[in-house]
């Protein structure tokens, strides 16, 4: 149980920055969880497909240990799949691997 998950879901890009990028970078660096998994889903998919600084971030984040995935249906619909595809960023269907998270009480925070 030292795996966190960060559901991203606000497509804000100071709350990228300041909380979701700043918390998952260091929650490896500094040691406070083994695993972290990084999940782009609904607004965050764009953001992240179209965004130079976000995507910057994401490969800092991505080299610094953190797992990235994203949610396909979200990226299908706004037609980033290519782009995030593109920086690494895994690409799945998400409904039912979320769903197994919350009813296996893995750790997840969602911003």
């Amino acid at each position: 149980m030292d795996h966190l998950y960060i559901l991203w879901t606000n497509a804000d890009e100071l709350t990228f920055d300041k909380m979701v990028a700043m918390y998952a970078k260091n929650a490896l660096l500094k040691q406070w969880w083994k695993e972290v998994t990084l999940i782009i889903w609904g607004s965050t998919a764009r953001l992240a497909g179209t965004s130079e600084p976000v995507q910057h971030k994401l490969l800092e984040l991505r080299d610094a240990g953190v797992h990235l995935s994203a949610c396909k249906a979200c990226a299908d619909s706004l037609g980033v799949t290519a782009a995030l595809e593109g920086l690494g960023i895994e690409v799945k269907y998400w409904g039912e691997p979320l769903t197994a998270l919350l009813k296996n009480d893995e750790k997840l925070i969602t911003i």
